[in-house]
């Protein structure tokens, strides 16, 4: 959400901010709304204290046995002025309200301005990529060892779901299980179990709704599936005034997510790479804004370390302006290694949205002993995405026969499983 009186201070600021993010922003009309609201506001508080100065005379009017006929008169004419005006400055507030509400974020000065991930720039790379001999897609793998079941899948849940079973299902459960232990033994993000079904409010607040509500799975009771545990636990500060003291407060967790893919017709069809059900580990911190950018380089390391424990080849990328999502200011992309596809894959998104979501949640703090309160920064990023990192696993540890070396950071997860393969 946007503060609309920075926009009425620099609108040239915010008009060039959305041209490099590709939108065509109505500033004309959003400060034409802002001017109205602010005009019939003052014109009802006027009134307001017309009518109230009225009443005062009337009573000293009846006091003295003086005919009051004419004050009262005027105020009945107050009171639909009042009425009207109130219904004049809702009508135009919730307007400017619903324009703002569908306006992205705009990028820090150091993003890169582009249209599309073409104009992305690599930060770093991390191991060297490989593909000793041609290899097998994760899911052709997973198929022949009989434990990636897209057909049982297909019947009971329609397209882009997948059952896994025994040695693939252990060595998914045992992913999640280690990046949360590195995430909250090693970084310090505190383990949250968060509800998976959430109102209105709360996936407006993280800036999923009113934009993206066909990206989303919804109840029959009007709850929302969550797409991400982004909305969850970045909600813990919704409506609360935390202390800068207890700042930066990062958590995580472990959940399915829910997405209905509704832009993604046609996009990695095979295997799990884009599924409408998939397990991952969300990393969030809650910041002032001083700490926010030292956070979003911190968070960034967080999510790489367990690329480079699992000794996946990745690169880090900061995305242009065109390419970040909505509610961002400033993304970079974990890029893993795909032996099959011979090209690195996302695998990880970590952004700061700024005083973004906070603004749209009411998320505030305040420094100890001060009066005032001001909008925290909000952070978030995949620590990582289980589901991708099974894929890019089962592709860089397989060998000819189509058998998969457990890799070493997940022995103690996997109880003396040290390779997977199709039983005898």
């Amino acid at each position: 959400m946007h503060d609309v009186r920075a926009i009425r201070h620099d609108p040239a600021a915010y008009a060039a901010g959305w041209r490099a993010r590709g939108v065509d922003a109505p500033v004309e009309e959003i400060l034409g709304l802002d001017e109205a609201r602010r005009h019939a506001q003052t014109a009802l508080q006027q009134d307001q204290a017309r009518r109230k100065e009225l009443s005062g005379l009337i009573g000293r009017a009846k006091a003295k046995g003086e005919p009051a006929d004419a004050l009262m008169a005027e105020v009945e004419t107050l009171k639909g002025s009042i009425a009207d005006l109130g219904e004049r400055e809702a009508s135009v507030a919730s307007r400017l309200d619903e324009l703002l509400a569908a306006l992205p974020n705009l990028p820090a000065a150091e993003v890169p301005e582009g249209a599309d991930e073409h104009a992305n720039v690599e930060v770093r790379r991390w191991g060297e990529p490989f593909a000793d001999s041609p290899a097998k897609d994760h899911a052709d793998l997973g198929s022949a060892l009989g434990m990636m079941d897209f057909e049982s899948a297909a019947r009971m849940s329609g397209a882009r779901f997948v059952v896994l079973k025994a040695g693939l299902a252990r060595l998914e459960r045992a992913l999640g299980q280690f990046m949360l232990d590195v995430q909250t033994q090693e970084h310090g993000y505190m383990e949250v179990a968060p509800p998976l079904l959430v109102r209105d409010q709360a996936v407006f607040g993280t800036g999923q709704l009113p934009k993206f509500a066909e990206d989303l799975f919804r109840t029959t009771d009007d709850r929302w599936l969550i797409p991400t545990a982004e909305v969850s636990l970045t909600n813990l500060a919704a409506g609360r005034i935390l202390s800068e003291a207890e700042l930066p407060f990062r958590v995580t967790a472990l959940t399915p997510c829910f997405r209905s893919e509704a832009g993604a017709s046609g996009r990695d069809t095979k295997g799990i790479i884009r599924q409408h059900q998939f397990n991952k580990v969300e990393l969030v911190s809650i910041t002032t804004p001083e700490q926010s950018d030292d956070e979003h380089e911190r968070m960034v390391q967080c999510a790489e370390s367990i690329l480079k424990r699992l000794e996946l080849p990745f690169r880090t990328v900061m995305l242009c302006t065109g390419d970040m999502g909505f509610t961002a200011r400033k993304t970079y992309d974990l890029e893993v290694w795909l032996p099959s596809q011979e090209t690195y894959r996302e695998i990880s998104s970590c952004s700061n949205c700024g005083d973004f979501q906070a603004r749209r949640m009411d998320a505030r703090c305040k420094a100890p002993g001060e009066k005032g309160a001001r909008f925290v920064h909000t952070l978030n990023g995949s620590g990582l995405a289980v589901g991708r990192t099974l894929v890019a696993v089962m592709e860089a540890y397989q060998d000819e026969g189509g058998a998969i070396a457990v890799p070493q950071a997940l022995h103690p997860y996997m109880r003396g499983l040290t390779r997977i393969e199709a039983e005898a």
